[in-house]
């Protein structure tokens, strides 16, 4: 099948949505399929259909701190890139879905859509993610725009798949994990020289307000172990100088680390973690956790009601009330103090892990697919 995936930004490593779409890509090619990108692509991506970048006015420079692009819209590449495909997936909501869709209608393409990036991760950049009518109506917006024209969505959770319901999405609702890689699995942990001494609690993420990367801080602080404990935040964002600040205001004893690693350092410090935290108010899925937990930690999650992420806590030890750094602290202390029980939830960790791996998402995804085309030839 020639597939085509529709995303703005195919260039970011620090977005969730483009590594996914990436791990699809290269998993799809593996399978024999077809697959080109119609967006932003780096230099050497030679089965792309290449868009510029669109430089936003006004908000140019928030977009940037996030590490996002928009692409520019050229109706002569649009109508191309569809009329190459057999099916067209877009993966956002934005400007560029929504000029494809009437080029989709007319030339009759078979067509299924993403839903990866919550309304409150848009709003959290504007103070707004906790403004239910603010969050309504962007949900609104997409559905009329974007997602009325889809039979098919694919969610990468069913936290999200129950949240497009709940907000009057129809068609055919798919949760689909976004998949790990098959070399996230129970590592044999070590410590460096730089770590022999310390207690290595890392979070994976954007540093960006709804990660809730403060919270952590502000928890290792009140820890009974903090004077041991090195946090480590693998990501890059805008909010990385008032994290700096903030763990100077603590008076932490060790600074926290900010690296952004790729996949074979980030493994190297996952082999070296004592504990994960995952701290952020929204989550669609959170496929860094997964990772994490896939090695082997025992992970400590936010309970948000606006993150799928709480889901995948075996039990209450693991969750820690959203917001609440001292809930949390409480919950660093006890696993430090109950090696034994660590132990053993780090083994049932990383057997939970193994029904979210990539290859298992892409068949699924692959049948959502072959469905789409099916219906579109009857």
């Amino acid at each position: 099948m020639k597939i085509l995936f529709v995303i703005d930004d195919y260039v970011s490593s620090n977005n969730g949505t483009t590594i996914s779409c990436r791990r699809f890509v290269s998993e799809l090619q593996k399978l024999g399929h077809d697959v080109r990108i119609l967006g932003i692509c780096n230099s050497e991506e030679t089965k792309c259909f290449h868009l510029e970048q669109y430089h936003v006015p006004i908000f140019g420079g928030l977009i940037q701190k996030y590490d996002f692009k928009f692409a520019k819209i050229d109706s002569t590449i649009l109508r191309n890139a569809i009329g190459w495909a057999d099916l067209v997936h877009c993966m956002m909501p934005f400007a560029l879905t929504y000029r494809c869709i009437p080029i989709i209608k007319e030339l009759k393409k078979a067509s299924t859509s993403a839903f990866h990036i919550q309304p409150e991760n848009i709003l959290s950049a504007i103070h707004l993610a906790k403004c239910d009518f603010a969050n309504r109506c962007l949900y609104a917006l997409w559905r009329k725009k974007i997602y009325r024209h889809f039979q098919y969505i694919h969610c990468p959770s069913m936290f999200m798949a129950n949240e497009l319901k709940k907000q009057s999405y129809s068609g055919d609702i798919r949760a689909i994990s976004n998949g790990i890689s098959t070399d996230f699995t129970q590592l044999n942990h070590y410590k460096s020289i730089e770590y022999k001494d310390k207690i290595v609690i890392t979070m994976v993420g954007r540093l960006a307000r709804e990660k809730r990367q403060d919270l952590i801080i502000n928890a290792v602080a009140k820890s009974k172990y903090s004077d041991k404990i090195q946090i480590v935040f693998a990501g890059k964002g805008p909010l990385k100088d008032y994290y700096m600040n903030l763990a100077k205001a603590r008076t932490l004893k060790n600074s926290p680390q900010f690296v952004y690693y790729n996949q074979k350092e980030l493994l190297d410090l996952l082999a070296q973690t004592d504990l994960y935290i995952h701290a952020s108010d929204m989550e669609s899925e959170a496929i860094a956790c997964i990772e994490a937990f896939a090695t082997g930690l025992v992970p400590i999650i936010s309970d948000s009601k606006q993150s799928a992420t709480k889901v995948f806590a075996v039990d209450k030890r693991s969750l820690f009330k959203a917001g609440d750094s001292d809930d949390l602290a409480r919950k660093i202390d006890y696993w430090l103090e109950h090696s034994e029980e660590k132990h053993l939830m780090e083994k049932q960790y990383a057997q939970l892990a193994i029904q979210y791996s990539l290859k298992s998402s892409v068949q699924k995804f692959v049948e959502m697919c072959e469905e789409a085309f099916e219906t579109l030839s009857k």
